[in-house]
């Protein structure tokens, strides 16, 4: 019986047993952050810096990018330094630290990704009352309020899970630091709050995912409903990749916090937080960036100009 006072440091699952592997994952966790940081880089960089594109989509598209490089660097670096030096060490303090600053990302990430689906739907379903519903203004305080929810509800949660008393050693079953993984080495029963503040974070979240589905239908309805062709591809391009990150995020997030135990076992747990964790940021610019033509073109400009001037 060990108590949470008198843990230092949390063991992490290692990512393989042998030498060779360890030195393959580092080689695919580093390609992967590579590959994450250079897409959302291109995107912050094109849309800060191409006038055009100085609307609420990629207003919120640049937020967005910040969310996905928050979370690749919480995550990844530890694994990266784990798997290349053979340790499967974290401190206390710095496990209590991934565990804010992830949740905070990925509660923003999901926040924004609501608000995005609310921009999509007044900008097809609600054109002419576009310009008032989505001022500067507005979208500065929609992101604004987007940034302190996560920031509440992340502090919330890793204040109420690292207050548990923890009773089943100091072994989580993760790459880092996540609450489920925390909570199974609590005491019995002493759980439960921080059950309880889950539940009633999974019901708001239940409640934007229901106003995002709502918002689809209503997009699609109005989308079928234009006369040409050129103008459904049009409004599709800005819609279908939107789409196909909620789908992504919520579906790998949604299997990972809601699997049954009965099927919980460490290599599973580990590609599902692989799943949602690492892979949505890494191909969240690609999606965006196949779709859109504006941002596409603006990725391209911004990556010629450098080489040229180079």
């Amino acid at each position: 019986m060990s108590n949470s006072s008198s843990i230092s440091h949390f063991l992490l699952l290692p990512l393989a047993d042998t030498r060779q592997l360890q030195l393959l994952h580092f080689c695919l966790f580093l390609g992967i952050s590579l590959a994450a940081l250079l897409g959302n880089g291109l995107i912050i960089s094109a849309v800060a810096c191409g006038h055009h594109l100085h609307t609420p989509m990629f207003f919120f598209l640049l937020n967005l990018a910040l969310t996905d490089l928050g979370c690749i660097c919480t995550t990844v670096p530890k694994a990266m330094h784990n798997s290349l030096w053979d340790t499967r060490n974290i401190s206390y303090a710095g496990c209590a630290a991934q565990l804010f600053f992830f949740l905070f990302f990925i509660s923003a990430e999901y926040y924004l990704l609501t608000i995005m689906c609310y921009d999509r739907y007044v900008s097809i379903c609600k054109p002419l009352h576009y310009g008032t519903l989505l001022g500067s203004r507005a979208c500065a305080h929609m992101a604004a309020a987007a940034w302190a929810s996560a920031f509440l509800c992340s502090l919330l949660h890793t204040v109420n899970t690292f207050s548990l008393p923890l009773c089943q050693g100091n072994a989580l079953q993760g790459f880092f630091c996540e609450i489920p993984q925390i909570i199974k080495l609590s005491c019995y029963k002493s759980y439960l709050r921080e059950l309880g503040l889950i539940a009633v974070s999974a019901c708001l979240l239940f409640g934007f995912f229901v106003f995002i589905v709502f918002s689809y239908v209503q997009i699609f309805r109005a989308v079928l409903r234009i006369p040409s062709a050129q103008g459904r591809h049009k409004a599709f391009s800005t819609c279908l990749p939107h789409l196909a990150v909620v789908s992504l995020f919520l579906s790998t997030a949604t299997f990972a916090y809601l699997k049954p135990p009965s099927i919980s076992f460490p290599s599973l747990d580990l590609a599902v937080s692989i799943l949602y964790s690492v892979v949505p940021p890494a191909l969240n610019p690609l999606i965006y960036s196949l779709r859109n033509r504006e941002l596409k073109a603006a990725v391209w400009t911004l990556m010629t100009g450098s080489f040229q001037e180079h």
